[in-house]
């Protein structure tokens, strides 16, 4: 066994053992490995721009010096953050271990040692802190969860055309109800995570460089003639992420919480889903495709069970779990800092990596499905008691009395059959053409214009 099958045996966390390789997008960018490279990114940064600034006591560095500190970065790997580990157990503080790595990295350069003391220039920790978790959150964000989340609107969108003509028996409280298209319940779907989506794409990336309380005192100390909120902005701006001027030791993570609460919700959508799917698939509506050598029960050999849905569906519940309280604790500091928002901090990793493990989860279940169409036509065949809407609903414009009270009379809790709704309408006084349009009708064609929102989506 290798020595990688034995860590996910041994791990904690199933995100890092049983499913590590279907969270595997998110390490990279959310680890710990991954918040030392963003510090030392940021940190390298920050020097570089200060050495621009035109300080009398920092000149600028020459591109190749420039390059060789953004080397650092560029080739930050895991023995590198294995070092930052080693320092901090020394300094007991994982941000001062990076300024100290820094100084490790410059000490034997000629042009770059004399400037050591301006790595971590006027500089809480939480400068560095908030900026790289916000780099972290965007690129988790944009370049892996929107992605699976648009691949799954995108698989629904195709069932939607696909079989936006296909009629199928809804189901109100349970009891069957005006017949809908099978391709319209996607595309209910698909509009409401299109929403969604954007919420999460929209959340703009805070983050903030203004010291110990937020007011520039050790900057304005140092370098009182300079006006340190307009370099703050720039630096914050250059990173591609959005300034934010009014703050107290922390970034107070608003932004987060909007960011997780928009990623609940869509993960709120998609539990909907997948409970409606696998109720579809209890009626028999979607039959799954079968995988070879796959068992569904350790008894009972005919199972084909909807597991995907019920994984996704269980992940998603973990996900909003850890993300609500997220966005409940993340933005409560006390006075103007504590260290409470710190360690929750850590397993933001954690939440997105249920939160992508279910959308995988419910990919995998939607590669599954195939419409019976026969079972469909078979529950509408015997649903005739549907129509009792629209005939009570076409006897009221042609001012018949009490029409809502003689379907009701006619079918409330039994089912009829379709001489029983012939029978109820050769009665009924209204004018023939009408007469014959309702004699017409059929639960299967009963589905106004469900077709033609579903194509449209």
């Amino acid at each position: 066994m290798s020595a990688a099958q034995t860590a996910e045996l041994n791990a904690l966390s199933p995100l890092d053992g049983r499913y590590a390789g279907k969270v595997a997008a998110l390490r990279s960018l959310l680890s710990e490995a991954a918040l030392m490279r963003h510090r030392v990114r940021v940190e390298v940064e920050w020097l570089i721009a200060l050495s621009e600034l035109g300080l009398a006591e920092l000149q600028p560095f020459s591109p190749d010096a420039q390059a060789r500190l953004r080397a650092v970065v560029e080739r930050f790997d895991d023995a590198a953050a294995g070092r930052v580990k080693a320092i901090e157990r020394r300094t007991n503080h994982d941000v001062k271990a990076i300024e100290y790595f820094l100084k490790e990295q410059v000490r034997d350069d000629a042009e770059l040692s004399s400037s050591s003391e301006f790595i971590h220039f006027a500089c809480t920790s939480e400068d560095v802190n908030n900026t790289s978790h916000a780099l972290m959150l965007g690129s988790a964000r944009d370049q892996v969860l929107l992605p699976a989340l648009a691949a799954i609107v995108d698989r629904l969108r195709r069932f939607a055309h696909e079989l936006a003509n296909v009629p199928m028996l809804s189901r109100t409280h349970g009891q069957s109800a005006s017949p809908t298209t099978v391709g319209k319940e996607f595309a209910n779907v698909v509009a409401r995570l299109e929403r969604a989506r954007d919420a999460i794409a929209a959340v703009p990336m805070l983050a903030k460089m203004n010291g110990a309380v937020g007011n520039y005192n050790a900057h304005l100390a140092a370098y009182p003639e300079l006006d340190w909120e307009a370099f703050s902005r720039r630096f914050v701006e250059s990173l591609g992420l959005a300034f934010n001027p009014y703050t107290i030791q922390i970034e107070p993570h608003d932004y987060m919480a909007e960011l997780f609460d928009a990623i609940a919700r869509a993960n709120t959508i998609l539990i909907d889903l997948d409970r409606d799917l696998w109720g579809y698939v209890s009626l028999g509506y979607f039959r799954q495709r079968l995988r070879e050598g796959e068992v569904g029960s350790s008894t009972m050999p005919h199972k084909v069970n909807p597991i995907d849905f019920e994984n996704s569906e269980g992940n998603l519940g973990l996900a909003n779990a850890l993300l609500r309280h997220l966005a409940e604790k993340l933005p409560i500091s006390r006075w103007q800092r504590d260290l409470t928002d710190s360690t929750v901090l850590r397993n933001v990793g954690v939440a997105l990596g249920y939160t992508l493990l279910a959308y995988d989860s419910c990919a995998r279940g939607l590669d599954k499905l195939e419409v019976d169409a026969a079972r469909l036509e078979q529950d509408l065949e015997g649903a005739w008691e549907v129509l009792a809407e629209p005939i009570q609903t076409v006897l009221r414009r042609y001012g018949v009395p009490d029409p809502y009270e003689q379907l009701k009379a006619l079918t409330r809790g039994r089912g009829i059959t379709r001489d029983d709704l012939r029978a109820f309408i050769a009665r009924l006084a209204v004018p023939e053409e009408v007469r014959a349009r309702l004699l017409e009708m059929t639960p299967a064609g009963y589905t106004g214009k469900a077709a033609e929102l579903a194509r449209r989506i």
